[in-house]
């Protein structure tokens, strides 16, 4: 109806009209999306578990080489195997994960020493360390590891990322956050050191890296 006020005819008011409103998800098809996300996450988890149990030894073995603690080198194993967890979905197929895991390790291996906890504690390695040397015996692979334990923090990395865990230049480099020329330096700087101390013994460099 219209009504009439003054000199204007007064019309009536036209709802605004709502805006077109997107069709409903099915629930069949919700059902599939949520089956997609949680396969993609379960297949993410299954690669993570093959990963840790692949590399957990490693790690704890390169982490012993580094400071002759077993259960130190258990708890920096285990920490960077959560923090790998974390950040899987993240770096899972963009990154190395074998190298990314012992540059996690290295930091926190160093981050252990920079709150103060620099020493090391002698453990005989006779029933822990998995690579039998055929000849020598326990007492030569100590010397080994007190071979390696008067180098630098550092450069006792680089030997054995190089050396123990068999990583190319370039990788090393990249764990360590160091130039490839550092890293081909400082190796041979460390290996000439590691011969004159191990003298008669110093073939346990190749044995120990089998």
């Amino acid at each position: 109806m219209t009504g009439v006020s003054g000199n204007y005819v007064l019309a009536p008011a036209v709802a605004a009209s709502a805006p077109p409103q997107p069709p409903a998800e099915s629930g069949v098809r919700r059902l599939l999306r949520t089956g997609r996300a949680r396969s993609a996450r379960q297949e993410q988890e299954d690669e993570y578990v093959e990963f840790a149990q692949a590399m957990a030894e490693r790690l704890r073995r390169t982490a012993f080489l580094m400071c002759r603690d077993w259960h130190l080198a258990q708890d920096l194993t285990q920490i960077t195997l959560t923090k790998m967890y974390v950040s899987w979905k993240r770096i899972h197929g963009t990154v190395n994960v074998e190298a990314y895991s012992h540059k996690v390790l290295m930091n926190a291996l160093f981050d252990h020493r920079r709150r103060g906890n620099r020493e090391f504690v002698g453990i005989s390695v006779a029933d822990h360390l998995d690579a039998p040397v055929p000849d020598p015996g326990p007492e030569l692979r100590m010397t080994l590891l007190e071979a390696l334990g008067t180098l630098p923090e550092r450069d006792r990395a680089i030997v054995v990322l190089r050396y123990w865990e068999d990583h190319s230049v370039e990788t090393v480099a990249e764990v360590m956050g160091v130039t490839t020329t550092v890293v081909k330096s400082q190796s041979k700087r460390c290996l000439e050191r590691l011969r004159r101390l191990l003298g008669d013994h110093r073939a346990l460099l190749l044995q120990e890296r089998d």
